[in-house]
């Protein structure tokens, strides 16, 4: 049971060109992402790229990188042609890393390997308890429920479920956007029907179970902070500088 972590960088992006080599205290933010996962509980761990400046920047400070085609439109299409490259077939498991949270905690990684290697579980993905009233009503903040299996029943941009009957205690929960897939499934995804509900709520999830698939949920109490603005970044950099973080 081989796993393989995978951070897929571009440069080009509507809302913040060149995020991944954008500066955080002396480092671009792609080493940040990469030398915090490399701790993690898995087998390796590359940079998918389709940019020569992320490449040699990783290059630089060490790291494993791959050269991808630049013909990609998301991350996961980028990790599909890596695990068809003859170095990398070999892998059971792929973690999709996100390449823009810098603080990225290696539990959430670690916990998405753990289910693996204990329950062979296809897709999974994580979850975190909305502290927030107003992020339950956000939909940009993509809620989830479960079963009591922890597999997915939906994933939605509005409030789920509908609360008719008041429930003491009942939590909301967001999804946290960090996928692990079996190889086989990633090789499979490109044959599957594209979803009405996939369509409708513009969540790519919802393909999967659409087609049949069931998502395993798991949750996390990992504080998540994603760099997708100019703000973003530097609240990134305060927060780090307060609290004293240092890259190793």
């Amino acid at each position: 049971m081989k796993i393989l972590g995978v951070i897929p960088a571009r440069f080009a992006s509507t809302r913040f060109e060149g995020k991944p080599l954008k500066d955080i205290n002396g480092n671009p933010m792609i080493e940040w992402v990469y030398k915090r996962a490399k701790n993690a509980d898995i087998d390796e761990l590359i940079v998918a790229t389709d940019d020569k400046r992320i490449f040699d920047a990783v290059k630089k400070f060490g790291g494993n990188v791959v050269m991808t085609s630049n013909n990609h439109k998301n991350g996961t299409s980028r990790i599909i042609e890596v695990i068809n490259k003859e170095k990398y077939k070999d892998f059971d498991f792929v973690i999709n890393i996100q390449g823009d949270e810098p603080l990225i905690d290696i539990k959430s990684i670690n916990i998405l390997a753990d289910n693996y290697r204990s329950q062979k579980s296809e897709i999974i993905t994580l979850k975190q308890e909305i502290a927030e009233k107003s992020d339950i009503l956000n939909p940009n903040v993509v809620k989830v429920i479960t079963d009591f299996y922890d597999n997915a029943i939906y994933f939605s941009r509005l409030p789920i479920p509908f609360e008719r009957e008041k429930i003491q205690n009942f939590k909301y929960y967001r999804h946290i956007g960090i996928y692990g897939y079996t190889t086989k499934f990633l090789n499979e995804l490109s044959n599957l029907k594209d979803g009405i509900l996939q369509r409708m709520e513009s969540l790519e999830q919802l393909k999967f179970m659409e087609n049949g698939y069931k998502i395993k949920v798991l949750e996390t109490d990992s504080k998540v902070i994603g760099v997708d603005t100019k703000e973003d970044l530097e609240e990134v950099v305060k927060f780090i500088s307060k609290n004293g973080i240092i890259l190793e």
